[in-house]
């Protein structure tokens, strides 16, 4: 018999069928063979996040009942998965679930399995998301909580009800964002809604793909906030490299590139940095901030495959200024000692 070294092998021998969710930077579904890759060793995680893939798993069986994992494994130097972690977590289900996912365990079982060092919680921002995707994607009927959302984000409830609104209603608007009339409601919503409600759907939408129009809304409100508000309009921009730059730009010229800011950028609007003059703003910034913060911030960022060749030129671009000289070369020190 074959020896079972992945969660595909897994899954696929006990007959289920599964989806992969990306819970680290966006929650984004993940395409079924870059997982193959990635857990048969043949590429990097596409987003990992302070050295690590956080993704959850949703199976089913022919029963259409679901389960979820949310797993938290750490990758090597290059990106790709360690393979022990991957191994001892593989053994442990095994010993608990035999060849069937499915299986009833008991209270205890579900307990040590529930509680393995792999396991991790997502915020409740990324939670709500994740449900809506998965509702969505399996073909599902939105929460209960979408109809007072509608009714809100739509101007038919008044805006100082906000409290009565809740975070997964919110997150299945944004989620079906093209379907009816929700774009358009989303968009009037932040001429009407409290900002405790944009708040929310902008933690909504800094994990999905949106429209051009709904986007310029959120650069005219990022631009027209006060300096406490901008980052949530700035991160609600991550699917949208162009408006996204121009919100850093004015940023920038604000000075508000600050560590906050810099956090916000490398976690949501990371795809922003393979663009040349974005990429040397935030590395002159990042050089503003404490050694231990920018050694911290390049580690990360510098593991992302997307920007990893890009992010190394930079330790020998012949125009970065003394202050990012003298950055890297205290990275250097670190990495030497």
């Amino acid at each position: 018999m074959t020896e079972i070294t992945t969660l595909s092998q897994f899954l696929s021998t006990a007959s289920t069928q599964f989806q992969v969710y990306d819970m680290g930077r966006r929650v984004q579904s993940i395409d079924i063979m870059a997982f193959h890759q990635f857990e048969n060793l043949e590429a990097p995680y596409p987003s990992p996040i302070q050295g690590h893939a956080q993704f959850a798993v949703v199976f089913w069986d022919k029963s259409q009942q679901h389960y979820i994992w949310f797993l938290k494994l750490p990758l090597d130097e290059r990106g790709l998965l360690s393979p022990a972690p991957r191994t001892q977590f593989i053994k442990m289900v095994i010993e608990a679930l035999g060849k069937d996912p499915n299986k009833t365990l008991t209270e205890e079982e579900q307990q040590k399995l529930a509680n393995h060092p792999f396991a991790f919680k997502p915020s409740s921002e990324k939670l709500a998301v994740f449900n809506a995707l998965v509702r969505k994607q399996l073909s599902g009927t939105a929460s209960p909580q979408y109809e007072f959302a509608y009714q809100y984000l739509s101007g038919q409830i008044e805006a100082d009800k906000w409290q009565q609104v809740g975070l997964q209603g919110i997150a299945d608007i944004c989620v079906r964002a093209n379907e009816l009339d929700h774009n358009a409601h989303l968009i009037s919503s932040f001429d009407s809604s409290s900002i405790e409600v944009q708040i929310a759907v902008c933690q909504c939408l800094e994990h999905l793909n949106i429209e051009e129009q709904l986007a310029e809304k959120l650069l005219n409100q990022l631009l027209s906030a006060d300096n406490t508000h901008k980052l949530f309009f700035l991160r609600a921009l991550a699917s949208n490299d162009k408006l996204a730059q121009k919100a850093i730009a004015h940023l920038d010229e604000k000075s508000l590139l600050d560590a906050d800011a810099l956090l916000t950028i490398a976690a949501r609007n990371w795809t922003v940095l393979k663009h040349d003059q974005t990429r040397t703003l935030f590395l002159e910034a990042l050089a503003t901030q404490e050694q231990h913060f920018f050694n911290q911030i390049f580690a990360d960022i510098v593991a992302i495959p997307l920007l990893r060749t890009l992010i190394l030129s930079e330790l020998r671009n012949p125009n970065r200024s003394p202050k990012l000289a003298n950055a890297i070369g205290g990275l250097f020190k670190v990495i030497k000692s």
